[in-house]
């Protein structure tokens, strides 16, 4: 398994904990980690890592924005500082400036074009979808 394969497990874990208390959807700002999500959205070993991560299906959506990262705190609590992954881009290049102001500040700010949704009981063939009502931000 990946690093990026490994944090998008923690991700799914953190989106699950988000959606169960009525959270706002976490913002995946890492390329590269969404790269590995690409990989295996649609595959049966999606649907088991998100029933084993978030505990129910999580769907890939459109989801653009920029800010804060708002769930990098409950991140840190869970698995220690963010690693470089998720400063990289989906070609291998690492954000150096990015990883340094979180290095010295804690705190991360990005751009992200997609993120998690809540999904129906089931799976679907198509776990890509242009929308979906969890995703907006408050």
């Amino acid at each position: 398994m990946t690093t990026a394969t490994i944090e998008l497990g923690r991700f799914l874990t953190i989106t699950g904990r988000r959606f169960r208390d009525g959270e706002s959807a976490p913002e995946m700002f890492s390329p590269a980690v969404d790269a590995a999500w690409h990989e295996i959205l649609g595959t049966p070993e999606y649907e088991a890592l998100c029933l084993e991560t978030a505990g129910r299906p999580i769907r890939h959506v459109e989801n653009n924005g920029a800010g804060p990262i708002a769930w990098v705190a409950t991140y840190e609590a869970v698995y220690g500082p963010l690693p470089e992954v998720w400063f990289t881009d989906a070609d291998g290049t690492v954000d150096e400036t990015a990883v340094a102001r979180y290095r010295e500040t804690g705190k991360v700010v990005a751009e992200w074009d997609c993120g998690p949704a809540g999904g129906d009981d089931d799976f679907t063939s198509d776990d890509i979808t242009p929308e979906g009502p969890e995703t907006g931000r408050p």
